[in-house]
């Protein structure tokens, strides 16, 4: 047994990525940040699927060609694969 929040700093310089489950065709990745964003002009653009659940505190996402979206606790959204996106 484990609990999601388990041994997060309240406030780091860095993101922080665990692996929470890793099986074939599957990967639910905790990621933690206190206030990071994509460096201005920088695009994330993945090979695989990614859906994102915001648990705790707000952030903002931009898909490219969209308005940015502002998530709040328990929104999700995904992101299909070779979609270009941004934390901001």
């Amino acid at each position: 047994m484990a609990n999601l929040f388990d041994g997060i700093a309240a406030t780091s310089d860095i993101e922080r990525f665990d692996d929470l489950l890793a099986r074939p065709g599957v990967r639910i990745e905790r990621i933690v940040s206190t206030g990071q964003a994509t460096p201005a002009g920088t695009w994330l653009d993945q090979a695989w699927d990614e859906w994102v659940l915001l648990v705790e505190g707000a952030a903002g996402l931009e898909i490219a060609g969209a308005a940015e979206c502002r998530l709040a606790p328990g929104d999700h959204l995904l992101i299909p694969a070779g979609t270009r996106h941004r934390v901001t």
